[in-house]
């Protein structure tokens, strides 16, 4: 299987999320993680974290249908554009979507799906800021096909902002995701082809790693990264 490639533009062709898993957050640890309102975590680059309307208790650990509820979002934005990764937002959350309003106040606003399993708000976003698909040039994507998903660079914060294919497992440390969770790609990759096509990150000077499920790690990302590639 080859490594990651630069990314092209568009959504990817399905809609539909896995249905989720009851009790404690296999990842972090924490009872079904806390969403949280939008934190600043450098000047410009946002991330938040919101319950996924089609999670539900899933019946096994260990399959497809396990992950978390709570999913994060990005947002990253600069004096004229405001680009979102995976936004989620629900119809009735009137403080998350004041705060988006005055986020792309004035600014061109960019949509970037990272898998097809994340779609979440995507289409709300782009029409309600009639916003574009097209990854800017302060944003580099690098696509993955055989798992649909893209990973993004954002180089002006040295984040990278994964989909699926790696996790945060607590205190700022990362992995893999679970290999259930590869059976239905397209490209059905096993973990050991994951983790030779992800090292391309390892040249990557990365201080974050901007997780959609667990905890992101914040400092240290190239660090935390080579970690969960040279982990058994």
């Amino acid at each position: 299987m080859g490594g990651l490639e630069p990314a092209s533009t568009g959504a990817g062709p399905r809609d539909q999320r896995r249905i989720g898993a009851a009790g404690p957050c296999r990842h972090c640890g924490a009872l079904l993680c806390a969403p949280t309102a939008p934190e600043e975590i450098r000047p410009g680059l946002w991330r938040w974290s919101a319950p996924h309307p089609e999670w539900q208790p899933a019946a096994a650990e260990g399959t497809p249908e396990h992950w978390p509820r709570d999913v994060g979002c990005v947002l990253y934005e600069t004096a004229d554009r405001a680009v979102f990764f995976d936004p989620l937002a629900g119809e009735d959350d009137a403080a998350l979507w004041s705060w988006a309003d005055e986020r792309c106040r004035g600014r061109e606003v960019v949509v970037l799906e990272t898998v097809v399993y994340h779609r979440r708000s995507r289409e709300q976003f782009l029409a309600r800021y009639s916003a574009s698909t097209t990854a800017p040039p302060t944003v580099r994507g690098h696509a993955f096909p055989a798992a649909d998903e893209t990973i993004y660079w954002i180089a002006e914060h040295r984040a990278i902002v994964p989909g699926d294919l790696l996790i945060g497992t607590g205190g700022g440390a990362l992995a893999l995701c679970p290999e259930s969770w590869l059976e239905d790609l397209s490209g059905r990759p096993t973990l050991a082809e994951v983790r030779e096509a992800l090292g391309v990150l390892r040249d990557l000077d990365a201080d974050l790693v901007l997780v959609s499920h667990g905890d992101p790690a914040l400092r240290d990302g190239r660090a935390a990264l080579a970690r969960a590639l040279d982990a058994p």
